[in-house]
């Protein structure tokens, strides 16, 4: 893969037979829940509102047999959110599935990409 190339890259979605999606957006979204322990503050990170992370939670949890996020309503504080250990699992595999993707397709991806035509460098 031309290292140089900021085009080429394999980004890793799961669509699952129910409709159940994952993919690197919702796989980031946990690691920042994880991380700061917050919903809206995962969101911010991700320039989302907090109704957009919200849907994606509750989107995450109807997919799994298990809830990935549990959240708990705040007060003046806030609320606080936490991954569950099948959220983590979840994370884990997918971003495992991300390493052989980077690692094993490489090889493809520059045959691809040798297909596609030559853009300019945009001087």
């Amino acid at each position: 893969m031309e290292q140089d190339d900021p085009i080429t890259a394999i980004k890793l979605r799961l669509q699952f037979a129910d409709d159940a999606v994952f993919g690197p957006g919702k796989a980031e979204l946990l690691e920042h829940i994880r991380d700061e322990g917050s919903i809206a503050a995962a969101g911010r990170l991700m320039g989302m509102s907090y109704k957009r992370a919200w849907s994606l939670v509750e989107e995450m949890n109807r997919s799994f047999t298990q809830p990935l996020v549990l959240s708990a309503r705040g007060g003046a504080s806030g609320g606080k959110a936490q991954v569950t250990p099948a959220g983590q699992e979840v994370l884990n595999a997918f971003r495992a599935l991300e390493a052989i993707l980077q690692q094993d397709g490489a090889a493809a991806l520059t045959r691809i990409r040798a297909l596609l035509p030559k853009h300019p460098t945009g001087d």
